[in-house]
């Protein structure tokens, strides 16, 4: 992957910067360490940005922790808690915390000038560090965090140099720097790139998807904050007005053992509706999932909690309007009217619906102008841009502070 394979599609003054800073740091060493190499957002933009950093002349690694299934209990309930929805954690559950990452942070090797600890799992990596710049990235909405839990997580982030946060309301109060960075697509990637209509209708026939009718979908992890059942009741009211269908395509990750219990739940709900059809697809089913978004009419996110939801980039991308919950990141990319809808309930998800099927015209402008929007804001050499940034400024910062 080469920067300049972007030529075109990213502003021009990114790409000048990005070169500018990278040959500063070229040669450095850049270390990125998540929870899972599959099946969620963060990997898919490491597996992107890794190479691109390569490709610049950064030595850079990924770093994946290795855990069982009672961590990933234990920081699914961290997740939830942060979120807002749940009770605080056990001590054996922090125990179970605290031994998995003390493990990890002994068996990868940690030595970097500028290293990036993504979400809670691997936050306690803190305390093995060895030297360089350490920054957390928080990729969850924690505006309404459970008091205990956060104060826990807090003690431990506050030892980093800066936090990074997708939304301003995310934020904390920290004692250390603060960096504002949305997620991005990569326009380039097999999820994203342009495919033939025929390679769409070939997919859908293979899923099981017939395209005789207006195609409703939603991609995301079968979670409960995704509401995939608040989907299939806004899809069921919707239907009483308009002859559609609904595809649900989702996934698990390793890091998310909550993901079996909501698909059982959203198979319940669908109740043998020949019209709703749920795709359990596997990891790397880029191509699949392009094809579908492709295929669809509309695309839902009603999401009830969200960091950012890359799903809507995705689909803005493709030229779909999308009908999404108004929380988290998802307002930055949905412009009320112009690229989608800004939902609140089922009832109200069920009127766009209606509204968009009316109204063949306007979903096709709110696609046209949601493309562009993403164009310039939401691809992934806006966050290449940024991690050089970050960097470069907090080198800065240390030499003022010591010299």
């Amino acid at each position: 992957m080469n920067l300049r394979d972007y030529e075109g599609i990213a502003e021009p003054g990114d790409l000048r910067a990005i070169e500018h800073m990278a040959a500063r740091l070229e040669g450095r060493k850049m270390l990125h360490v998540n929870s899972t190499a599959a099946g969620g957002g963060v990997a898919e933009l490491l597996a992107r940005m890794v190479p691109l950093f390569k490709g610049l002349g950064i030595d850079v690694r990924w770093e994946v922790m290795q855990a069982d299934r009672p961590f990933f209990e234990a920081t699914k309930n961290i997740h939830n808690s942060l979120q807002g929805q749940g009770a605080p954690l056990t001590k054996e559950m922090w125990d179970t915390y605290r031994i998995v990452n003390t493990e990890n942070a002994r068996r990868i090797d940690l030595d970097a000038d500028f290293t990036v600890i993504h979400d809670p799992q691997p936050a306690m990596f803190i305390d093995y560090r060895k030297r360089g710049i350490w920054i957390w990235r928080c990729h969850i909405d924690i505006s309404s965090p459970e008091p205990m839990t956060w104060h826990f997580l807090k003690d431990i982030v506050k030892n980093y140099e800066a936090s990074v946060f997708s939304v301003a309301s995310f934020a904390q109060s920290l004692p250390i720097t603060q960096f504002l960075m949305q997620p991005t697509i990569d326009p380039l990637a097999e999820k994203n790139v342009q495919i033939e209509d025929e390679e769409v209708k070939a997919i859908y026939e293979r899923l099981g998807v017939p395209l005789d009718k207006p195609v409703l979908l939603q991609v995301s992890r079968f979670d409960p904050f995704k509401d995939p059942i608040g989907v299939i009741e806004a899809y069921r009211l919707a239907k009483k007005y308009h002859d559609c269908c609904l595809v649900l395509a989702g996934g698990t990750a390793t890091d998310d053992p909550e993901g079996e219990k909501v698909l059982a739940e959203v198979q319940e709900k669908a109740g043998g509706d020949p019209d709703i059809h749920i795709l359990l697809l596997p990891p790397f089913s880029d191509r699949e999932v392009n094809a579908l978004q492709r295929g669809a009419t509309i695309v839902l996110q009603k999401s009830t909690r969200e960091g950012f939801g890359l799903v809507v980039a995705e689909a803005l991308w493709k030229k779909k309007p999308v009908i999404a919950g108004d929380v988290g990141g998802i307002p930055l990319q949905v412009i009320e009217g112009l690229t989608g809808y800004l939902v609140h309930s089922v009832e109200g998800a069920a009127y766009r619906i209606r509204q968009l099927l009316e109204n063949p015209e306007l979903a096709r402008r709110m696609g046209e102008a949601g493309r562009e929007h993403i164009r310039r804001n939401f691809i992934t050499t806006k966050n290449i841009r940024n991690y050089l940034g970050f960097w470069t400024a907090l080198e800065k910062k240390e030499k003022v502070i010591y010299v």
